[in-house]
């Protein structure tokens, strides 16, 4: 006790206030300092003499903070919470309807599949029709160059000459018109009328719509590359990657073959390869689509499919609370099943896709989460720029 007195009495003062630790040493025979002890037995670390209060300071969530806070334990609160809430509906959804989940209940039929295949095996055929347009084209092309260059060399007028290739032009572009609108109004008609089963209609249709969106983006760009070739100030603006292989050379099967398996829309006589492929890395993506497209099914099938089948007594009886309460109940599904098959398609397949067929540029989405504005306002002037560009592009042709 005389010593715990002796170290509190002499270090009551200076920098003992500010919260130092402070050792006391008295003298021993080995001359080895020793810690004071309290009271207790126990090293003395805190005081309380210190000062807590020492400094003029806001609260953390206050105006007047000059640092702000961190939330991240607010977010992983929210993350918990949102995991308790959907496992307390998916407890409530068993208890309440039981597995709904069956693999031999799905009715499909002989036709649907025979269909189904016909329809997925006629669609390409469009593209190889676009590439017997574009040959025609080219051609087209190689003997109006040698026209021009025959009428320069004579000095004559190449006016009737271009006033006739336009015709030309203009019926290259309706039978793209008309091809791509065959490859879509087919499928379109056949599965409306025909095809029953709803994966396989949805696996057709959106087969059709990219091979139409594929075929429009290769006679556009084609086009293009017509006119640069027609037009030799034109050619300064294409790109130098298409430089390795100029038009009319990408006028291949291979080069429509590439491109009808390759992850993109938009048509480019050259895209950017990886060197090597890594299988896997494709292993890996496949067991992610593989994954996320059972657990699509798993929830809409157990829960997506009994609050559509409630829906619809709020909906014969036009019960505008109880349709407002079940979209509100089937928003949630909803979401997490449209982040399932973003991540599944976008980020799994795509990128699986990518690597088998060496196809460098990945980036198929970017960060639209942190979106501040809605895109479509975006994308319609981009639209209205293209389809301007387009008419100034048939006025120079002319």
């Amino acid at each position: 006790m005389a010593d715990y007195a002796k170290y509190t009495n002499g270090h009551s003062n200076g920098s003992a206030a500010d919260g130092d630790i402070k050792v006391a040493h008295h003298a021993t025979q080995g001359g080895s300092p020793k810690r004071s002890l309290s009271p207790r037995g126990q090293a003395s670390k805190y005081l309380h003499v210190t000062a807590v209060h020492a400094d003029v300071r806001t609260s953390c969530l206050s105006h007047d903070s000059e640092a702000s806070p961190s939330f991240l334990g607010f977010r992983n609160l929210m993350v918990l919470v949102l995991i308790v809430m959907n496992l307390r509906l998916v407890v409530e959804n068993f208890r309440k309807y039981g597995v709904l989940i069956c693999i031999r209940c799905h009715d499909y039929s002989t036709k649907d599949l025979t269909l189904g295949a016909i329809i997925y095996a006629m669609v390409p055929c469009h593209l190889f029709v676009a590439y017997i347009i574009e040959l025609l084209a080219a051609r087209q092309v190689k003997g109006l160059i040698g026209r021009l260059k025959r009428r320069q060399e004579h000095s004559q007028d190449a006016t009737p000459v271009m006033s006739s290739f336009h015709s030309t032009w203009l019926t290259i572009a309706w039978a793209h018109g008309v091809n791509a609108t065959l490859a879509l109004l087919i499928t379109t008609v056949t599965v409306y009328t025909s095809v029953h089963h709803p994966l396989i209609g949805t696996i057709s249709e959106a087969h059709a719509i990219v091979v139409w969106l594929k075929i429009c983006s290769y006679a556009f760009t084609n086009r293009d590359l017509r006119y640069a070739l027609l037009k030799p100030e034109a050619a300064a603006s294409l790109p130098r990657l298409y430089a390795d292989c100029p038009y009319p050379t990408n006028i291949t099967i291979g080069n429509l073959s590439y491109f009808w398996w390759a992850p993109t829309l938009v048509y480019q006589p050259v895209y950017p390869r990886s060197e090597t492929i890594r299988w896997t890395f494709i292993v890996k993506r496949l067991a992610e689509g593989l994954i996320l497209a059972i657990f699509v099914w798993v929830a809409s099938a157990q829960y997506a499919a009994p609050l559509l089948h409630n829906s619809l007594p709020h909906i014969s009886s036009l019960d505008m609370a109880g349709i407002v309460e079940r979209l509100m109940k089937l928003s949630t599904i909803s979401l997490v099943v449209w982040l399932a098959g973003f991540f599944a398609i976008f980020q799994s397949l795509l990128n699986a896709l990518a690597e088998v067929m060496r196809f460098g540029d990945r980036e198929f989405y970017t960060d639209w989460w942190n979106s501040p504005r809605y895109a479509f306002v975006d994308r319609n002037h981009a639209m209205f720029k293209i389809l301007f560009q387009d008419k100034m592009l048939s006025r120079l042709m002319l």
